[in-house]
């Protein structure tokens, strides 16, 4: 079946007439004409046609059917939104298309468990088609309801041995903890931003709470590139510990984030940002240090809120402090003194961090000193494994645990050559 449609009645027509040609169960034949004039409505308030088509595709050697129907939006402005449909489409092999492929029975019936009332034969017209959905789905509203008494009736069972239940739960405590601790460090993972992929950069990071069963802190890192291709980075440390300080650097974050898109001069963020939270948080303290880098250019650009300085070890093997004075979010007179622009070069590497990386030992300077020293000593391994390094390095001789973050950039050197 092949056609081109105007108008959401004849494609729903169609649609439902193709279901009913292969026997589909009413609920899936509900949820098809659904999902396809979903789709197909955004087309049609903007006066595009679309095609719908169906055929069905036998496997002998399985000896099963498959009912294949794809709708195409030949005009689509952009990719077709197929998330949340009533009947998942398979994977995209064209965003302006979407396609369902149904298993149908042996007899060329929709495979499944769905209502299928009537199927043998043509029903009498559109309306009866419908009233056969609603019939499916009440039936299947039904089944859900008496489930859910059952689960009730059940649940009703069980607080007879509730007394029971808490005296196992005080044994399994420990593990209870342990599965605590992985679900926050799930939680922790969860907000941190995706990777991030940039042509002409290299970007890596490592996290490391300072208890591996309470991960939750004030430790927080995004990155994204700007309109014109530079990179933004933030780096935060919210004061405290927990869910509390978890909260305080994302709302820190996310107030930068929506300053640098907005276009305010990175040296001003820190202060305006400060300004944003103020009124909602007056108890929130955080430093912070932003930097932004071009990847065509290797210019960086750096404002500092009270944070530890950005590293920087060239690929000679100079190395030295980014230092920018500057003051942080909740503390007096905040914002950055200034604004430090550098560049960076072919196998140059910058490593923005949190105190937690060289305060171990309660020395700040002797920590910078280690930790430049542990740069040079992995500078050659690929980046993805040299911020984890680095807090291996750093965490070997620790006299008060602290949450730890290393985020490392880096611009690719030349590819080694090799013989002819």
């Amino acid at each position: 079946m092949n056609g081109t449609f105007y108008a959401l009645p004849a494609l729903r027509g169609a649609v439902r007439r193709v279901a009913q040609h292969h026997g589909l169960a009413a609920e899936t034949r509900s949820r098809l004409v659904l999902s396809v004039c979903d789709l197909a409505a955004a087309e049609f308030t903007a006066r595009r046609p679309v095609t719908f088509t169906a055929d069905v595709q036998t496997d002998p050697d399985a000896g099963a059917s498959t009912m294949s129907a794809t709708l195409t939006a030949p005009q689509a402005v952009g990719p077709l939104l197929t998330t949340g449909l009533p009947l998942p489409v398979a994977p995209a092999t064209s965003v302006t298309s979407a396609t369902w492929h149904i298993p149908l029975t042996e007899d060329g019936a929709a495979a499944g468990t769905g209502s299928r009332v009537r199927t043998d034969s043509r029903l009498a017209s559109e309306a009866d088609a419908v009233e056969e959905e609603l019939r499916a789905a009440l039936a299947h509203a039904d089944a859900l309801t008496a489930d859910h008494r059952l689960l009730e009736h059940e649940l009703a069972e069980t607080n007879g041995g509730v007394l029971a239940l808490y005296v196992q739960l005080e044994e399994r405590d420990e593990q209870l903890r342990k599965a605590h601790g992985v679900m926050l460090q799930e939680l922790e993972d969860a907000l941190r931003p995706a990777p991030l992929h940039v042509d002409g950069l290299e970007l890596a990071v490592h996290y490391e709470p300072a208890d591996p069963l309470a991960p939750t802190g004030g430790d927080l890192y995004d990155w994204f590139l700007l309109p014109d291709g530079t990179l933004h980075i933030t780096i935060v440390d919210a004061l405290g510990h927990g869910v509390r300080s978890t909260r305080s650097a994302l709302d820190v974050t996310h107030a930068v984030r929506t300053l640098a898109l907005e276009g305010h001069p990175l040296q001003s963020i820190v202060a305006r940002a400060h300004e944003l939270l103020m009124p909602l948080a007056p108890g929130l303290m955080a430093t912070a240090l932003l930097a932004r880098i071009d990847p065509a250019t290797g210019d960086v650009q750096i404002a500092n809120g009270s944070h530890p300085p950005a590293m920087l070890l060239q690929a000679n093997g100079d190395a030295g402090y980014l230092e920018v004075p500057g003051r942080g979010i909740g503390f007096p007179l905040p914002g950055s003194e200034r604004l430090l622009r550098t560049r960076i070069g072919p196998g140059d590497l910058i490593v923005l961090y949190t105190d937690g990386l060289t305060e171990s030992r309660r020395d700040p300077l002797e920590g910078e000193v280690r930790l430049i020293e542990s740069a040079r000593r992995h500078a050659s391994k690929p980046l993805t494994g040299i911020p984890g390094a680095i807090a291996a390095d750093m965490r070997s001789q620790v006299l008060h645990p602290d949450d730890t973050l290393a985020l490392a950039v880096r611009i690719p050197g030349p590819a080694p050559q090799t013989s002819p």
